[in-house]
């Protein structure tokens, strides 16, 4: 048997951190046993459903790099199939036409929970000889067992029983034709030989209706596996403010996708103590049977720290090609400053994201004005003498780290005060903040020529 998942969101949003966990679960799983990926996309919902958020979806799988094998499909272009079951369902006795009107069964729902009873569809056409009324669009309905039970073994919550009496006959087809949702899924997961429905935890009490289908298709069933959903770190559902955004949000805040990757597969499945894995040992290690039964809680800061230590590993031309963008927005020219990939290599240690990489390197592309308080503080009478001797120095000697390290350290001999007391003065008349690394290190990259202007700059900014 070849292994065949899917990921089918539905269009009316963008992706999200659980359906992007949802896609990177069925897409692992489809590697590890050497299976097709398939993505299809649930755009029955006419009124909710747009194209821009066909293409968020479409994107947000792109920067995953959760490729899939077929697909995209869209159900829309099905309905003609989805007709042909109907069909097949209504000819041989196991769907009929429903004439009711949203009034009736409103009055229905009503009585019904006034008696304390759970609201659900009463079978009033299912055998009925009455004349259809011929200004009612029926809907179509399946007829549900009514007696049994629904019973399957999913891989995550273990065995789920449900008794049909519980189930009501569900509509398949709309009144305008346009199929249901637990109709198309049933539908297309048949006619693309899925093996395993991996999706979240609130599809568990539509598997049952779905069961149902497939039963009266004579079809044999899937391997079920509803994953726990994600909470936010207050242990409620996730929400904007806890990062229940887009997957793409994710990216413009300098978010690195293989990081965010690492993350979502730990949300719930784990190998191990591992936390930090590659694509390739996730798919190795990726098994049903490890993911957590409990919601997971979604973790920014743990987040944050998974990024930075991809950061640290990651390329400096691919992370150049990222920050140049957003260097550019800040006004500066990196064609008139060092090589960007030298100041990625430098900065990247104290970065978190992309985007503080690129707000790190922008004192090496333009000048920045320290605040007075920062000025005031340190650019004081008592250093002046020692900087303006510093900048007779930097102007002939060899401009490489180490000699500019070694000339900060003989002007503090000589001045008789501590490195910092000259280093701290220095870093802020060059970079214009006090928090950059080794100031040898930046002047090195930096050059002697700008690094010599930016000094004289200041000269007179001095307090007595």
């Amino acid at each position: 048997m070849t292994v065949r998942t899917r990921f089918a969101p539905s269009p009316t949003g963008y992706l999200h951190i659980g359906g992007a966990r949802t896609a990177l679960f069925s897409w692992a799983y489809a590697r590890k046993h050497g299976g097709k990926f398939i993505l299809r996309i649930e755009d029955t919902d006419l009124e909710r459903s747009t194209q821009q958020s066909i293409q968020a979806i479409l994107d947000g799988m792109a920067w995953l790099a959760l490729d899939h094998d077929e697909g995209p499909f869209y159900q829309m272009q099905r309905l003609a199939r989805y007709h042909e079951v109907a069909e097949y369902l209504l000819n041989s006795n196991q769907a009929y036409y429903c004439y009711a009107t949203k009034e009736e069964l409103e009055e229905m729902r009503e009585r019904q929970l006034a008696a304390g009873l759970k609201p659900r569809y009463d079978g009033r056409w299912r055998d009925s000889n009455k004349a259809p009324p011929s200004d009612v669009k029926p809907v179509l309905r399946l007829k549900n067992p009514l007696d049994g039970y629904v019973s399957f073994s999913d891989q995550i919550k273990g065995r789920i029983t449900v008794a049909n009496s519980e189930l009501d006959d569900l509509v398949l087809l709309r009144s305008d034709g346009v199929p249901t949702y637990n109709f198309s899924v049933v539908v297309d997961d048949l006619d693309m030989q899925i093996t395993h429905v991996i999706r979240g935890d609130d599809h568990v009490n539509n598997t049952p209706r779905q069961i149902n289908i497939l039963r009266a298709l004579n079809a044999s069933l899937p391997e079920y596996a509803h994953v726990p959903m994600i909470l936010g770190a207050n242990g409620e559902r996730l929400s904007k403010r806890h990062g229940a955004v887009s997957v793409m949000q994710y990216r413009d805040d300098g978010y690195l996708p293989e990081a965010l990757l690492n993350y979502l597969a730990r949300l719930g499945w784990s190998h191990g103590d591992e936390e930090i894995f590659s694509r390739e040992q996730l798919v190795e290690w990726f098994d049903l049977a490890a993911i957590s039964r409990s919601p997971a809680k979604f973790n920014p800061e743990k987040l944050l720290w998974l990024n930075q230590q991809y950061l640290k590993t990651a390329d400096n031309t691919r992370l150049a090609a990222l920050t140049s963008p957003l260097l550019t927005q800040d006004d500066c020219s990196i064609d008139d400053g060092p090589d960007l990939r030298s100041v990625i290599e430098l900065l990247k240690e104290r970065a978190n994201t992309v985007e503080e990489l690129a707000d790190a390197a922008v004192y090496f592309y333009r000048p920045l004005e320290p605040n007075p308080e920062l000025k005031s503080l340190h650019l004081t009478a008592q250093v002046e003498p020692i900087l303006i001797d510093l900048i007779e120095k930097f102007s002939e000697i060899e401009w490489t780290r180490d000699v500019i390290h070694q000339e900060i350290k003989t002007a503090a001999k000589q001045y008789n005060v501590k490195l910092p007391k000259i280093a701290m003065p220095l870093r802020i008349m060059v970079t214009g903040t006090d928090h950059t690394p080794s100031i040898d290190a930046v002047l090195a990259l930096l050059g002697r020529k700008e690094t010599l202007a930016r000094m004289n700059r200041h000269l007179n900014s001095f307090s007595v």
